[in-house]
């Protein structure tokens, strides 16, 4: 602590250079937690994914080959399937254009909410299911359109009706929430029979069916069995786990661990340099300065461990600064991925990485320092 104003004085010999490396750590070190943010957080969304509830859809699509649900019947005759429900998505607009939603059409059977991530109270199930027009939504929904239990809620739906309208009203019962962050917040969830019977065209089809396996270890053979049983037929099945549905979002993406590291990896090593080109330049200059401290009885130790600390100071409080601004401007990121959070271990590294790159980009002015001869540096050779 006794050469903290040594250390102090010794950084603001020029306090313009020392401002500009600061400024260049803190902006490298929130960009370094953003995207180390980023990458353990969406590492952490797919480890806590459910692997033990299925989605069955056509094999040739997801979105545009609709199965019978005759099906449902053969999926629930599988060994280790605890539960079977029909879902059907359709889009829908409130209001205006731009005020989007998704309607998602269960049947509420016995059992049914082991086959998804929603989580309602056991009055707001028993209302979904005895009331034929009712809709459960979400807590986005209630706070931005300001809707409560008991309203009836006009609905452009992207399906019409038979009588050529595509205007639904449902009836709010509830509210659910879903944990499955990759399905969206704006959703409203609405009876499946109900739908099916109303809905102009499709009727019979769903979208994909929800599995639920009663032993998570079973999931894979499961999905095996559910894919034979319909092989080679007209309405071939591909079954997979949520975990696997969100494993392969990702990939679509790209390589988002190569495209982190490559990025942070350039930044570094840009810091690297600029922070011990800092370092030789204020050497260089000090260099008297530096034969005085050995003269009045500083070691080459002490001198050493001086330039560690000038070094230090300023990596470890712009990485703070700057990882502090990555916590501030992160939960932007959950815009783009909802339910991200960045964990504190990316602090922890972030703050351990600031301590390298000191070290590493001080150690050779720190040694010149110290192995600087007096009598030749005040000579000025």
């Amino acid at each position: 602590m006794r050469f903290l104003p040594l250390i102090w004085s010794g950084l603001w010999r020029k306090p313009g250079r020392t401002i500009l490396i600061f400024l260049q750590v803190a902006v490298a070190f929130a960009l370094f937690g953003v995207l180390q943010g980023l990458k353990t957080g969406v590492e952490e969304l797919i480890a806590s994914a459910r692997a033990d509830i299925l989605i069955v859809h056509s094999r040739l699509s997801s979105i545009a080959d609709a199965l019978p649900l005759g099906l449902i019947d053969q999926i629930r005759s599988v060994p280790g399937v605890k539960a079977v429900i029909p879902v059907e998505l359709a889009g829908g607009i409130y209001q205006k254009p731009t005020e989007r939603l998704i309607l998602v059409a269960v049947r509420p059977d016995d059992n049914w909410q082991d086959a998804f991530t929603f989580h309602m109270s056991p009055q707001a199930d028993a209302a979904l299911r005895k009331t034929r027009a009712g809709a459960l939504m979400t807590e986005d929904l209630a706070q931005k359109y300001g809707w409560k239990v008991g309203d009836r809620v006009p609905i452009k739906a992207s399906t019409q009706q038979h009588s050529g309208s595509a205007d639904w009203t449902f009836e709010i019962v509830g509210t659910f929430t879903d944990t499955d962050v990759a399905g969206g917040r704006q959703k409203l969830l609405i009876n499946f029979t109900y739908f099916d019977e109303a809905r102009a065209s499709g009727t019979g089809n769903v979208n994909h069916f929800n599995v639920a396996v009663a032993d998570p270890s079973l999931a894979a053979a499961v999905s095996d069995q559910i894919d034979q049983r319909s092989a080679n037929s007209s309405h071939e099945t591909l079954t997979e786990s949520l975990r696997q549905l969100a494993q392969q979002q990702m990939q679509q993406i790209g390589d988002l661990n190569f495209l982190i590291r490559a990025v942070l990896g350039a930044v570094l090593v840009a810091l690297l340099f600029a922070t011990a080109t800092m370092m030789m330049q204020s050497i260089r200059e000090r260099t008297p300065e530096l034969a005085v401290l050995k003269t009045v009885g500083f070691s080459s130790r002490t001198v050493f461990f001086l330039v560690l600390g000038e070094a230090l100071v300023v990596c470890v409080a712009g990485a703070l600064l700057g990882l502090a601004l990555a916590n501030v401007v992160f939960p932007l990121a959950s815009n783009v991925v909802p339910g991200l959070a960045m964990p504190w271990i990316v602090v922890a590294i972030g703050a351990g990485a600031a301590v390298l790159v000191a070290l590493i980009s001080s150690a050779l002015p720190a040694m010149r320092a110290a192995r600087l001869q007096v009598v030749d540096a005040l000579a000025g050779r």
